[in-house]
């Protein structure tokens, strides 16, 4: 099958840091118009100003009509919400993909009411950063990151083609396709996990004693708690649409930290480094960038 002609119409519904990446790099492939669909209407006028998208519009609407293909980066459930909204505004052989991190529920719910002519590919690009909105998006985003398609019964081979090849064409490293079910699975334990982890850290003591500790913070204590700087509006949706998934993995992650209590407790320096050495040859297996 030859390379996808990416001439086309494109809407990107949320035009913050994810959204307005997607738009900035997807003018590399050279389409027809990309259009920027935000409640904020500042947010669209900063877009416009930059030239990072050519329309700007503050909710869907028949416009709709000519897009070819729309990329929405907003949570969850307005994911679906704004789908079931246009359903009488999106182009026939239209296709809808999204950016969400969690993608049974999404997968489901708007499998469950949209109509054969328009097709929903379930996507998810493994990138971001701790700052939020259009003032730290950028095309670099994508540089090598992974992609996650997590097709339906519903999909068809063109429909895939065409999110599969924007993927790459935006950056992205590798694409994999996985079904929902299992996205979730791996989601809860190499995303949620850590933030769940980060979160937990620094919530473990009080304000007195972490305000106090500013003198000894080095490398290590800045990386592991990283991602707790949190959208916690966000992420109180992502976990609880995760929340059988991820109770999983902290009830596994506590039995970890209770062997390594075991060996601490019964003074066991050999059972701590076994527990060390294995640790540190699983992430070199892992992470080999």
């Amino acid at each position: 099958m030859k390379d996808y002609d990416f001439d086309i119409n494109i809407a990107v519904v949320g035009i913050g840091l994810i959204g307005g990446s997607y738009a900035m790099a997807l003018r590399a492939l050279k389409p027809r118009s990309i259009i920027g669909i935000d409640r904020d209407g500042k947010v669209l006028k900063n877009a416009l100003h930059r030239g990072i998208v050519d329309e700007v519009y503050e909710s869907g609407g028949k416009f709709l009509k000519d897009v070819d293909l729309v990329i929405a980066a907003l949570y969850p459930g307005d994911t679906v919400k704004f789908v079931r909204d246009n359903l009488q505004n999106f182009k026939n052989g239209g296709i809808i993909t999204d950016t969400s991190s969690v993608k049974r529920d999404v997968v489901r719910d708007i499998n469950s009411f949209l109509p054969g002519h328009i097709e929903f590919v379930a996507g998810h690009p493994m990138t971001g950063r701790e700052s939020r909105g259009i003032e730290f998006a950028s095309a670099d985003i994508f540089t090598n990151a992974n992609y996650i398609i997590t097709p339906s019964n519903k999909n068809t081979a063109r429909g895939l083609k065409i999110i599969d090849e924007m993927a790459r064409r935006i950056g992205c490293g590798s694409v994999v396709y996985v079904s929902p079910e299992k996205h979730d699975d791996i989601i809860a334990f190499t995303s949620q996990l850590p933030h769940a982890a980060a979160v937990s850290i620094i919530n473990s003591h009080g304000e007195n004693f972490i305000n106090s500790m500013s003198s000894f913070i080095g490398g290590s204590f800045k990386d592991i708690t990283r991602v707790a700087q949190i959208n916690s509006e966000l992420w109180s949706e992502l976990f609880m649409m995760n929340s059988d998934k991820l109770i999983d993995e902290i009830e596994i992650f506590q039995r970890s930290m209770d062997r390594l209590k075991t060996a601490l407790k019964g003074k066991d320096t050999d059972m701590l480094k076994d527990i060390f050495e294995n640790a540190a040859c699983r992430r070199k297996s892992l992470i080999k960038r």
